[in-house]
């Protein structure tokens, strides 16, 4: 827990066990704290931490004792509670022959003891859990005077009989009438043709509910019902019930493989349970949570509904664990890029990419951090800052270093060095199956290893999105991400993955969505497949951005068409997300970019895979009437409330006023009005801030054109210009485009007047240099306005954002040093390599320049925030090369489009 105080967070742990509770000291990181508590715990049980190298001989014996404590009289009333002695004192409970009869498969499930011994007489153990019931019906062999086995009902029992003090004191313990409990359980079939169907088991507090879950598999004995690994946590209840056949006794060697492939051609896998247990299952089986723990002596039972099902199958795949943190399932999406942890939400990286991997019983990542001095990788001399600093903590950063470093010695060193993050990804037998070595360096531990797990996760994230992908395509996304990975190991490890996730179940068979001209298409937003998107309410002119944090309340609704039926899926009163950085699906991002804070939003769209849906829904049996019965489709109603703007301009406010954005925009605008043109281009208009602002003065423009990549921000460019060209008398035309500003278009070229504020450094910087070649040889406008941060004023900026009170104290010591102003900046430009890059621009194309800027000033270090450089044509272009320009191939596409003969008409 965060101890509330002033300055930085100071942390405590506090451990719950069944035997103890621990609680830690106080420390200024949580990880600190954990490991603390950790270790009291070990020593406070006397757990002495070694490496088992018993042999099988040894385990043997050991295994005998181990059965003499269980069937022992200080077991069965052992305090705390055993979770085995649950299941022996429920088994006296049994009726007539069955009385005392303990299924074998419990016995390998609820002892760990018995389990890990059995491990190290046959490690094969480890890959076939079933595999113990053999060793434990062999060393019962060994006590004929205690226990007995039958291999016909898989039991063992006690021979002689309780003392009648031991059987009076369990008496006693039993509180009240006999009760009978309903609980909510899935039927999973077999046959993927079959669907899933909600089961109740009538559990009695006097009866033995594995002979309940014995029956609904149509078995007569709960013995003939194995047990599979527990689903989810490891302390988690939630397991796989499924008949017993002798294939799962058999050892897979050479000797009994013809043997049991023909037992196994009797009964068909369950793909649906083994993928949810990662171990194979064959036949029918029952998915719940119930069983004796460590907490009581009473049955544990809690319901298992259609859709806890569903969140146990999406947590199985990388966007789900991510969607599942946020409790955000048909909203959230695993964001495209690992901005700063300040906004960040749901699980980290590292903590998805562990997820993952006991999700498919797959090895811990393993981690190893290299350390670099930083003159490594310091900049040389007319090139960009290399060096890439995100705002993290220094959370989790033992398991890379081993813990060997301390806090203090960690932060010397830190200072003068960087890090780079290697993860490698075993399956259970230490097959090699993913491994991934990027280049980048990072000034904090811990931001390379968040970026290298996320890089993992990102590519996992695509497969199985595609998980028809084709190699090519997988493997050029790998080299992509610095990702390597086993043909081989990875599709072996993931073989049910394809069968699981792309089938389609016969719940929704038939499901229709709605066709396009059911709904209202005078406000969409097709190429992100958002129809009848409805804005309300008065704009407040307050729009978010690119990095801005935005919060919302939002409810997702599933629809039918015609009789208009609805169902509440999902719903969020305060959801808060990064914009810019794909953290939510492209339809609401595409929406909420077109709004202002206080405004509501309305649209439809397609329906997403059914089993997000199912997730989702509460209802899960009206969810399911609704998709089989009609054609549907997903209605989202949103709120904007608030809008809190990136770091970058955060810190410019603190600093300027007006703010840095504004005075770039006046500064051009001034520039405009003064050279009389009457066409400009905005190269990289972005949202339209710049041609928002021209319509406020009088100006002798009457063309303007803006060209960005980002159709979601010429939306919201589109919106403010629409409304604003009805009023306006010089404008005659304004069209807006989606194409690259490294691309040359025709229709562009020859214009007065070029602007580009702060859009190159959003470009690697061999992007930024082509940009300038093209426009100045190609576009050839009269005049060329460019500004881009300069890094030098850095520091400045910086130091006027203070720290906030719940800040890391390791993220305020980063925030000491150096850093882009932006996570999305490839590169900044101190003002001798500013100055450089376009003085020769200018002289290759026949241009002047002049510097200039604003905030600061140029007489004082370190100049100006941020550098502008005008460029002015020398001489006009001669005809011929305008007419080759002319002729070239459009590669922009129009994306709106005003005229002020259309308007008026």
């Amino acid at each position: 827990m965060a101890i509330p105080q002033k300055g930085p967070c100071r942390y405590r742990c506090i451990l719950q066990l069944p035997e103890i509770t621990i609680e830690s000291g106080i420390f200024k990181r949580k990880k600190d704290a954990e490991k603390s508590a950790a270790e009291m715990a070990i020593e406070k049980l006397g757990i002495q931490i070694s490496t088992d190298s018993r042999t099988p001989q040894e385990a043997s014996d050991l295994l005998v004792e181990r059965l003499t404590y269980l069937f022992s009289n200080e077991f069965l009333s052992s305090d705390p509670p055993h979770p085995l002695s649950g299941h022996l004192r429920a088994a006296l409970e049994r009726e007539g022959d069955l009385c005392g009869l303990v299924p074998l498969s419990v016995m390998a499930v609820y002892d760990s003891r018995l389990n890990n011994l059995c491990k190290c007489i046959n490690p094969k153990v480890e890959s076939n859990p079933f595999l113990v019931i053999p060793l434990i019906m062999g060393a019962a062999s060994r006590l004929p005077e205690l226990v007995a086995t039958s291999e016909g009902q898989l039991s063992i029992w006690r021979k002689n009989i309780y003392p009648p003090e031991v059987i009076e004191s369990l008496v006693n313990q039993q509180s009240g009438a006999p009760q009978s409990n309903l609980v909510e359980a899935i039927h999973i079939p077999c046959s993927q043709e079959k669907a899933i169907e909600l089961v109740i088991l009538d559990i009695s507090s006097t009866g033995y509910y594995l002979d309940v879950i014995a029956k609904k598999l149509d078995l007569t004995d709960a013995a003939k019902v194995l047990i599979s690994r527990a689903i989810g946590k490891a302390s988690s209840e939630t397991r796989l019930y499924f008949a017993a056949h002798q294939s799962y006794l058999i050892e897979p060697s050479s000797d009994h493989t013809n043997a049991k492939e023909a037992l196994h051609s009797e009964v068909s896998l369950n793909a649906r349970a083994s993928y949810l247990s990662s171990q194979d299952i064959y036949g029918d089986a029952i998915l719940a949570s119930i069983g004796f723990t460590w907490r009581s002596k009473d049955l544990f039972y809690e319901d298992v509904s259609v859709q806890s099902y569903y969140r146990m199958l999406i947590n199985k795949i990388p966007s789900g664990i991510y969607k599942l943190s946020r409790e955000a399932v048909l909203t959230a999406e695993f964001p495209s890029a690992f901005t700063t942890r300040t906004n960040w939400r749901g699980s980290l990286p590292r903590d998805v990419l562990f997820t993952f991997c006991r999700q498919h019983r797959l090895s811990e990542p393993v981690f190893s951090s290299i350390s670099i001095p930083l003159k490594a990788v310091s900049e040389s001399p007319g090139s960009s800052k290399k060096l890439k600093v995100t705002d993290s903590s220094e959370e989790d950063t033992e398991r890379a270093s081993g813990g060997a470093i301390s806090t203090d010695a960690r932060e010397s060193v830190e200072s003068a060095v960087s890090y780079q993050c290697e993860i490698k990804i075993f399956s259970r037998s230490q097959d090699l199956i993913i491994e991934c070595s990027p280049k980048d360096s990072f000034k904090k531990q811990n931001d390379s290893i968040q970026n290298t797990s996320f890089k993992i996760i990102s590519w996992l994230n695509m497969y199985f999105k595609d998980l028809n992908l084709p190699s090519e395509k997988l493997n050029s996304t790998a080299n992509d991400l610095d990702v390597q990975f086993s043909h081989e190991n990875f599709l072996k490890e993931f073989v049910l993955c394809r069968s699981i996730h792309t089938v389609h179940h016969t719940e929704t068979e038939g499901v229709k969505f709605l066709e396009p001209n059911t709904m209202s298409m005078l406000n969409t937003i097709p190429e992100q497949g958002v129809q009848s998107l409805n804005i309300e309410g008065p704009d407040s002119g307050v729009f978010p951005s690119n990095g801005s944090l935005l919060c919302i309340s939002y409810s997702v609704f599933l629809v039918t068409e015609g009789e208009h039926m609805k169902e509440n899926l999902e719903s969020n009163p305060e959801f808060e997300f990064e914009i810019g950085v794909g953290a939510v699906i492209p339809h609401l991002e595409a929406a909420v970019t077109l709004m202002s804070i206080g405004q509501s939003a309305c649209f439809k769209m397609e329906l997403p895979p059914k089993e997000f849906i199912l997730a989702a829904a509460v209802n899960s049996a009206r969810t399911l009437s609704l998709l089989s019965s009609k054609s549907c489709c997903l209605e989202y109603s949103i709120r904007l409330l608030q809008v809190t703007e990136p770091l970058e301009d955060r810190m410019e406010q603190a600093l300027f006023s007006p703010p840095l954005s504004k005075q770039r925009v006046e500064y051009a605008v001034q520039h405009i009005k003064e050279s009389g043109a009457t066409t400009l281009v905005d190269f990289g208009c972005g949202s339209g801030s710049l041609l928002d602002s021209l319509l406020n003065y009088p100006t002798a423009l009457e063309k303007i054109v803006g060209v960005d990549i980002s159709q979601k921000s010429l939306g919201r460019a589109a919106k403010i210009l629409h409304s604003k060209l009805s009023n306006n008398i010089g404008i005659n035309s304004a069209i807006l485009y989606d194409g690259s500003i490294t691309d040359f278009d025709s229709r562009l070229c020859g214009f007065d007047i070029g602007t580009c504020l702060e859009v190159i450094e959003h470009m690697e910087e061999e992007q930024a240099c082509l940009f300038g070649d093209v426009v100045l040889s190609y576009f050839c406008p009269k005049v060329l306005i460019v500004s881009t941060p300069n890094y030098e004023y850095n520091v400045i900026l910086q130091k006027s954002s203070p720290p906030s009170q719940e800040e890391d104290p390791d993220e305020k010591t980063q925030s000491q040093s150096c850093k882009f102003r932006n996570h999305d900046h490839k590169f900044e430009w101190t003002r001798e390599q500013f100055n450089h890059w376009a003085t020769e621009l200018a002289a290759k194309h026949n241009y002047s320049v002049e510097f200039s800027g604003v905030g600061g000033s140029a007489d004082l270090e370190p100049g100006f925030a941020s550098q502008i450089a005008v460029f002015r044509r020398i001489c006009p272009p001669q005809g011929e090369d305008l007419s080759k320009n002319a002729d070239t191939e459009h590669h922009y596409q129009v994306i709106w489009e005003w005229s002020s003969s259309t308007s008026s008409s």
